[in-house]
């Protein structure tokens, strides 16, 4: 018997070394697991293989852990083998499968634990997986060559055969025996409880990694033709367009077949291929930041909802493949319809892409049937991707929420999902955008093109290197809970099948998009590029010194550590030199020499699309540039006045850049952080003066002008409000819009969102929010006493000459528009 055990081990150590390539998750378990290989080790697993345990075996020798294959040897003489297996193998003929050791290794254990409770022992669940196959509602043969079921011997040989290339194998966190004997230290029923606690948790793991099976396309479309919501909506569309229920149907179909996801587990394998050698051609190194948020959320069997920025077409890609390669199922994508266009529609569609329309606006069978549709992903347990923002950045800034697909989901958990809904707000950010060319032109004013196949053939002709990419997983949004916290009223309305949209919906939803979009931000990430534009973009002729390039740059590298805007921002782990020399390659600057040194300065095509880049960050900097601005205009000022200052204007700031709530010791931090670099000094009472030496003064000037375009912004849109003293939106829109492009071209202003009208009508609109403007009864805008008080505190951090150009430029009334 020990023979035939040992051949087979040999092989299936042989046929893993020949047709076995396994991704290990996380990359390094020891030390985020804080893994012991000094104290009794075991591994427990779904089945009982021996392709899983050789695999295993080959992966605990790379990580220099216990060999899974041998026993544990205690002092009493006691000896346990180290892998636990939960399930045998089908056998070929017969359905009877015999049940494991678990259960007498379970007891075994637990009673060496009680012999000699000191005694640390671990006990690390392993999920092992061939292939990423869900399978199928109804079985089919790709089924039978999943992992969904406990195959035979011989089933398992074309397993690996066919899957060997994608096995996955993850360790998770090892089981807490310590608070499972606390809680149950008499009871015999501590095995039991260790193997139910394991086999959920396998379960999860399989649900989290593959997804749930697929039902047939036919299946889905009967099923959502058959929800009570669709039927009603079948008979107002034969009714209103006085046609046969039938016709009305065939109209459904066609567009549940436009809308309709078409998920492919081989799709997503050829993606894989192809992304990969992809990401190696276009990207340095894809970073990746707080993962464990979403592995924790499907540890806790939590609904996940991913929602990102949206700044290129990449972030399809990218996301998608970050999620694939941290061992979880790619989400269905809400793209766009223009997306949906050969050959990428059919491809986006097999990879998990359903397509939505701009509008629902005049259809109530189109969004009757979406809506249904997005339910049933939520009720059968699929993640789910979509952009809030609607469309992609044309300025590097995040746009102002659209609420449709959250709101649709909010409604989805009134239908009575079982599980907790959390949405995931996940940062996208590159050193190079591959669209930024076509957002200058369209933000100059030219047409927004379709997506076409002659687009992508030119995209692939133009790929270059591309830097680094970031990805990061900002704090997950408990959907659950906060409506507990803020509409405690909310499960009233819950019914199974048809859900009328209460009236606290559209208040809630708004505010949990705010926070997404603040989530977001909390999780940038700062790079080589963003930094270089942040420092260069704000001299006057773009260009600097390399000394003084680099210094300024240490000094924002010194500054988001010491005085983090969030403890999630993404820091580049190297020198200010290795950032200026990787921009260099990435042509971003150029370094040019003279008698007196070398110069760093913004290559000529890139000056004006680096303010893209800036715009990724320009949050970070905005409570300190406001601080280096007040302290250099009045050369003697106190803590408390610094924070006033702050509170006065910071609710703009959160408004047009979505930043968290302000905290005071938040402003103190970087004041220290300044005193530490010398910059000012604090006396014992809080009073703050300004160190004389020019290189204190032209740091703090630099990072002073960080906020002077904002500035000015705000300062033409009140000055048109104040001129005009009552005015309609669109034309307190169009005239600061003008005001604003002609300021452009009088002073070189190189940033193009200064004059973009969804940029001024966002600022219009945190002045209604907060107050600041009166709306009469025909809807025309006003000042107030507050606008007056702000804009005088506005006016004294602006450059006196560009000062004196607004007045003349938009407080004359004689201006021409």
């Amino acid at each position: 018997m020990k023979f035939v055990a040992a051949m087979i081990n040999l092989l299936a150590k042989l046929g893993n070394r020949l047709f076995v390539r396994t991704k290990l998750l996380p990359n390094d378990p020891v030390s985020q697991y804080n893994l012991d290989p000094t104290i009794p080790t075991f591994y427990i697993s779904r089945l009982n293989s021996a392709s899983d345990l050789a695999a295993l075996a080959k992966t605990c020798d790379v990580l220099n852990l216990p060999n899974p294959l041998k026993q544990e040897h205690f002092q009493s003489g006691l000896t346990i083998h180290r892998f636990i297996a939960l399930q045998n193998p089908t056998p070929i003929f017969s359905k009877h499968v015999k049940a494991t050791s678990a259960l007498k290794q379970g007891e075994t254990i637990f009673d060496v634990l009680k012999q000699s409770p000191d005694l640390k022992i671990q006990i690390i669940p392993v999920t092992i997986l061939w292939g990423r196959n869900p399978g199928k509602e109804k079985a089919g043969i790709g089924t039978l060559l999943s992992h969904s079921l406990a195959p035979s011997w011989l089933r398992k040989v074309f397993v690996v055969l066919f899957s060997g290339r994608g096995n996955l194998l993850k360790f998770s966190q090892p089981l807490d025996l310590d608070t499972l004997m606390k809680r149950r230290a008499d009871s015999d029923e501590l095995p039991q409880t260790l193997l139910r606690v394991a086999r959920f948790h396998f379960k999860r793991q399989k649900l989290a990694a593959t997804g749930p099976k697929l039902p047939s396309r036919e299946a889905l479309f009967q099923s959502l033709l058959a929800a009570p919501s669709v039927k009603h909506a079948l008979e107002d569309e034969a009714r209103l367009k006085s046609i046969p229920i039938n016709q009305a149907k065939e109209n459904a179909q066609i567009l549940l077949n436009e809308i309709a996801a078409n998920y492919n587990d081989a799709m997503i394998g050829i993606g894989d291929r192809i992304l990969t050698w992809l990401w190696t051609k276009l990207y340095n190194g894809i970073e990746i930041k707080n993962a464990q948020r979403i592995h924790d959320l499907t540890n806790k069997g939590h609904e996940i909802i991913y929602v990102p920025c949206h700044r290129s077409h990449m972030d399809y890609l990218l996301l998608t493949y970050v999620i694939y390669h941290q061992g979880l199922v790619p989400p269905h994508i809400a793209a766009g319809i223009n997306l949906n266009f050969w050959p990428a529609g059919p491809i986006f569609r097999r990879s998990g892409a359903f397509f939505i329309r701009r509008t629902f606006k005049g259809n109530k069978l189109y969004s009757t049937i979406f809506r249904e549709y997005l339910s049933q992903l939520f009720i059968k347990g699929y993640s789910v991707k979509f952009y809030t923002e609607g469309g992609r950045s044309r300025t590097g800034r995040l746009l102002p929420p659209k609420t449709g697909m959250l709101a649709m989901t909010l409604q989805s958990m009134l239908r009575g999902i079982e599980r907790p809904v959390s949405l995931v707000p996940v940062y996208i950010g590159y050193e190079h955008v591959m669209e930024v060319n076509t957002y200058l032109k369209e933000l100059a004013g030219s047409s927004k093109t379709n997506e076409s196949i002659s687009g992508i053939f030119k995209t692939i002709k133009n790929l270059k290197n591309y830097g680094h990419g970031y990805v990061s997983f900002g704090e997950p949004i408990n959907v659950n809970q906060y409506l507990n916290q803020h509409q405690s009223d909310w499960r009233d309305n819950i019914h199974p099948s048809e859900v009328q949209k209460p009236q606290w919906l559209g208040q809630q939803v708004a505010n949990i998009a705010d926070q997404v979009m603040i989530n977001i931000n909390k999780t940038a990430a700062l790079n080589s590029v963003n930094m270089l534009a942040m420092v260069l973009l704000m001299t006057d002729k773009l260009a600097l010194s390399k000394k003084e390039t680099l210094e300024q740059i240490e000094f924002y590298q010194a500054l988001n550590l010491d005085a983090s805007y969030s403890e999630d921002i993404s820091q580049p782990n190297c020198s200010a030199n290795e950032l200026l020399t990787h921009a260099i390659k990435l042509s971003k600057v150029t370094l040019v020499s003279d008698p007196l040194g070398e110069i760093v300065e913004i290559a000529e095509n890139e000056k004006v699309l680096l303010n893209y880049y800036r715009n990724n960050i320009i949050h970070l900097f905005a409570v300190p540039s406001l601080l280096a601005s007040h302290i250099l205009r009045s050369r003697h000022t106190d803590l408390q006045s610094c924070i006033d200052l702050t509170k006065k204007l910071y609710p703009l700031f959160a408004a047009e850049w979505f930043m968290q709530e302000l905290k005071d010791n938040y402003i103190e931090r970087i004041l220290s952080h300044f005193e530490k670099q010398h910059l000012i000094e604090i006396d014992s009472q809080g009073n703050i003066s300004l160190n004389s030496d020019s290189k204190s003064y032209f740091k703090l000037s630099l990072l002073a002008k960080v906020l002077d375009c904002t500035m000015q912004r705000y300062a033409v849109v009140i000055g048109v409000l104040a001129r005009e003293k009552q005015i309609d939106r669109a034309n307190l829109e169009l005239k600061s819009q003008s005001h604003a492009s002609r300021l452009s071209k009088l002073h070189d202003i190189k940033t193009p969102e200064f004059y973009d009208k969804k940029v001024l009508s966002s600022f219009i609109s945190t002045l209604k929010d907060l107050s600041l403007i009166t709306v009469d009864d025909q809807g025309l805008l006003g000042t107030s006493e507050q606008l007056a008080l702000l804009d005088k505190t506005i006016r004294t951090l602006i450059n006196p000459q560009i000062l004196v150009s607004i007045e003349q430029n938009v407080l004359n009334h004689n201006a021409a528009i």
